[in-house]
C-alpha cells in the first residue's frame, strides 16, 4: 500500500464536531469521516511540486504559498485526529490544517502560478525533466510534465473550492 498524501475541505464547526466526539468516546474515535468530494489525494506531489517551483524559478512569496497548501500549518490541534487506534495519518507526520483565512491567502496565489508557463521552461524530454525535478520523476507513467501539471491543477482548484466556500483544509498522510 503506497502512503499518499490526503486534504479534506471541511467546515470549522466538523472539525470542532469531531474534536467533541475524540473527548467524549471511551478510545477516542473522532467519527472523522469527510464527505469523498471533500477529499483530494495527491498521491506523492507534493515533494515535486515543490521542487517544480524551485528549478523554474517561481518568487518565493508564491513557493512558500505551494509548500503551505502541501504542509499545512500545526497551529490549528489536531491531537485527536493523530490518537491510536483511531489516527487518520498513521503512517506519516502528524494531520496539519489551514485555517478559511489561510486557504484563502493560499488559494489566491496558487491562482496567480501560471503553471503551464512553468512546464514549457521543461525539458521535453521526460527522461531529463524526471532527473531535474528528482525524487523518482523520471519514472512516473504518462511523464513528469503531464503529472505535475494534472496534480498542481487538482491542488489549485480544490483550495479554490475550500476557499469560495470558507473551509478549513486539513491535510495528511495515509
Amino acid at each position: 500500500m503506497a502512503v499518499t498524501q490526503q486534504l479534506a475541505r471541511i467546515p470549522a464547526e466538523c472539525l470542532a464536531a469531531c474534536r467533541q466526539s475524540a473527548s467524549v468516546s471511551p478510545d477516542g474515535d473522532p467519527h472523522w469521516d469527510p464527505p469523498a468530494p471533500d477529499v483530494l489525494d495527491l498521491d506523492w506531489a507534493p515533494a515535486l511540486l515543490a521542487r517544480l517551483g524551485e528549478v523554474t524559478g517561481l518568487d518565493e512569496v508564491h513557493l512558500d504559498a505551494l509548500r503551505q497548501a502541501t504542509d499545512g500549518d500545526t497551529n490549528i490541534d489536531l491531537g485527536f485526529l493523530n490518537t491510536h487506534p483511531h489516527a487518520i495519518g498513521p503512517f506519516g507526520p502528524a494531520p496539519t490544517a489551514l485555517s478559511p483565512a489561510q486557504v484563502a491567502r493560499v488559494s489566491q496565489l496558487l491562482g496567480r502560478i501560471d503553471v503551464l508557463a512553468r512546464k514549457a521552461t521543461l525539458p521535453t524530454d521526460d527522461h531529463e525533466t524526471g532527473s531535474l525535478i528528482g525524487h523518482g520523476a523520471e519514472h512516473i507513467i504518462g511523464g513528469p510534465r503531464e503529472y505535475l501539471l494534472k496534480h498542481f491543477s487538482a491542488l489549485r482548484d480544490f483550495y479554490l473550492d475550500a476557499a469560495k466556500r470558507h473551509l478549513l483544509v486539513v491535510l495528511w498522510w495515509d
